[in-house]
């Protein structure tokens, strides 16, 4: 059986190394290449055309989410598997968004990161227990956020929006430059739409806490 090319690009250089062993060591993939920035990566990445790629985000000079997107407009068949520390909700979308197929944390060790790889290769999208939960937490979030703003007017979404970041009635009023009588008819409104009786309940529900 042919082994699947992958290449790592890691500007650690220990870890790089315990990487490539890594795979080294494995009976269905063999190390195509390793890099220590993004822009090594650019340059040797399309010419190997390997498999697939295990990708740090934090590299020197250009980052991992924008080498991922430069590789992907290049070689749109490679699978991509970002392989960080970060669980930072923006850099996994950012991630996801310019072409990752997978996400898991470094912590998660050797048995995990070719697990991962096997499940690249069978169709799946990998991720870290705690990626998973935030990404669906995330996706839970927005749909409650979007069944909220289908119930709302354009005018009481912006009143929610600047409730849940701590204004009172007065200080809306003067940023939407309207009457604070008509800030409570507003609020009213949302209390009914929102089956809550107070602001606390309401903004509750518009950050899904």
């Amino acid at each position: 059986m042919t082994k699947k090319k992958i290449c790592i690009v890691e500007d650690d250089p220990d870890l790089r190394d315990a990487m490539g062993l890594m795979i080294q060591y494995t009976q269905d993939y063999e190390l195509s290449g390793s890099f220590k920035n993004s822009e090594e990566a650019l340059e040797n990445i399309p010419v190997l055309s390997p498999d697939a790629i295990l990708m740090d985000i934090n590299l020197p000079g250009e980052s991992g989410i924008t080498c991922v997107r430069k590789i992907k407009s290049k070689l749109p068949q490679v699978l991509i598997l970002m392989c960080t520390s970060y669980e930072d909700e923006d850099k996994i979308f950012a991630s996801l968004q310019e072409g990752a197929t997978g996400y898991i944390l470094k912590t998660e060790g050797p048995a995990k990161i070719i697990s991962a790889l096997d499940e690249l290769f069978e169709g799946g999208s990998p991720m870290s227990g705690s990626i998973a939960r935030k990404v669906v937490a995330s996706f839970c979030n927005f749909e409650n956020k979007k069944l909220i703003s289908e119930g709302l007017t354009a005018r009481e979404q912006e009143i929610l929006d600047l409730l849940s970041k701590g204004l009172m009635n007065k200080e809306v009023a003067s940023i939407l430059e309207i009457s604070q009588g008509t800030v409570r008819k507003h609020i009213q409104n949302i209390y009914t739409k929102l089956h809550v009786n107070t602001r606390v309940e309401a903004v509750n529900i518009y950050l899904k806490r």
